[in-house]
This record gives C-alpha cells, structure tokens and sequence, in this order.
C-alpha cells in the first residue's frame, strides 16, 4: 500500500529540484498514514496499515538521519544535532507504538511530522 520512503524521495528529486518541498511532502503524507491509522483503530486492516505506516516514518526518518549526519551538511551542527536527538525520539516512539500498539501514542509522531513539514514548507502553524 506505501511506497518505501527512499523510492518516493528518489523519484521526487528528479521531478523537483525543492529538496524541502519534497521532504515536507514526504512527512506530511506519514502524518497522514498514522491519521488515518488513528481514527479507524478499530478496522480490520488497522494491524497492517499501522504497520506500513509504521515502517514508512521509519525509512523516512532514516534518510533523514543519514543527512544530518554528513560532516558536510549545510544545516548548523547545534540545528542538527538537535534534529538527530528528534529522530531517535521518533525511533523510540516508533518502536513503542510497535511494541504496545496504542491509538494515542500515534499523536506524537504525527505532530512531530507535520511540525516539521510544516517549517520546511513554510506553512504556518
């Protein structure tokens, strides 16, 4: 049902050259996922979307973790290191809405996600 979230940034670099556009499209459509994973808990397929929806967050945050990480990204070291020390929230969060499945717990990351879609989209909040 979801694409892998590198296929989808793969495809949308070459169609845009807004890598911001592009990541906060990416997170905006997780936020989406987990939504819709949240308001329907009780469907019959809820096990397998949370879990897609789940392990798309989960690339995604991992490509953004391998950015961040390069000793020559653009970004400020304190800016990145504070968005490396967000993402291993968002591992621990992911990992245990994985573990003990809640609706409420999925609250958090879809925050999380459109906070940040919405600061590189330059929305405003």
């Amino acid at each position: 049902m979801f694409t892998s979230a590198k296929d989808a940034y793969d495809r949308g670099t070459k169609a845009s050259g807004s890598t911001r556009e592009l990541e906060a499209a990416a997170l905006f459509k997780a936020a989406r996922f987990f939504e819709a994973c949240r308001q329907n808990w009780d469907a019959a397929d809820r096990p397998q979307r949370l879990e897609e929806a789940l392990r798309y967050n989960q690339r995604l945050w991992t490509l953004f973790q391998t950015e961040l990480a390069r000793t020559d990204h653009e970004l400020p070291v304190e800016l990145r290191a504070n968005l490396l020390r967000l993402s291993a929230f968002v591992d621990r969060q992911t990992f245990e809405v994985m573990a003990r499945p809640e609706a409420a717990k999925l609250q958090s990351l879809i925050n999380i996600n459109r906070q940040i879609a919405e600061g590189l989209s330059g929305r405003p909040t």
